[in-house]
């Protein structure tokens, strides 16, 4: 076995690259820019809101509980429409660090992961580039990409924001996997 410490650069190579990569495809070439819409009187939407004061959280409306899901108040107001999953984030000037410092550390836990688990499969001594390829590469795409499908199935997103998101996660898994192929101790190309 290949623990996961012998593998720190490539752990840390591979969430560097992933890190820049995931820029280049969402600010250079911005074909998530459609992912989300502006919603129609969003002026008067937002005063609403801000009139319920929610805490910042996941929200549905409209709501039922167990209990209540088959109530035919809620089947009234479910069959009204219109139904929507929202999530409230705290006010302020917009601000990227939290989320690209959660974002650097994902790609890291990806990476770890990845790690882990080729370190496991190949065991000790040589490997091929294929081989590490091929286990770092599936293993990150699992770990960027397959939750996205959760999100079309329970939550109602876009199939085409879930079909771009995987996308997404397989570039980020073969870059994963090009570098833990390319520096696996003891590899051969």
């Amino acid at each position: 076995m290949v623990s996961v410490i012998d593998l720190w650069l490539p752990i840390l190579l591979s969430t560097v690259a992933v890190f820049l990569v995931s820029f280049l495809l969402h600010m250079v070439l911005k074909y998530h820019n459609t992912d989300v819409k502006k919603l129609p009187a969003e002026a008067e939407v937002l005063a609403v809101i801000r009139r319920g004061n929610p805490p910042p959280g996941g929200y549905v409306l409209p709501h039922a509980t167990m209990e209540t899901m088959n109530s035919p108040e809620f089947v009234a107001k479910r069959s009204a429409g219109p139904v929507a999953l929202m999530t409230v984030l705290p006010g302020g000037p917009p601000t990227m660090k939290r989320e690209l410092i959660g974002w650097f550390i994902y790609a890291l836990v990806v990476s770890i992961f990845a790690a882990y688990v080729t370190g496991r499969a190949l065991g000790a001594g040589p490997a091929d580039y294929l081989d590490a390829f091929r286990f770092a590469g599936t293993t990150a795409f699992l770990g960027y990409g397959m939750a996205q499908v959760q999100e079309s199935i329970w939550w109602g997103r876009s199939w085409t924001v879930t079909m771009k998101n995987l996308f997404d996660a397989l570039v980020y898994a073969l870059v994963t996997a090009g570098i833990f192929g390319s520096l696996w101790p003891g590899g051969s190309a």
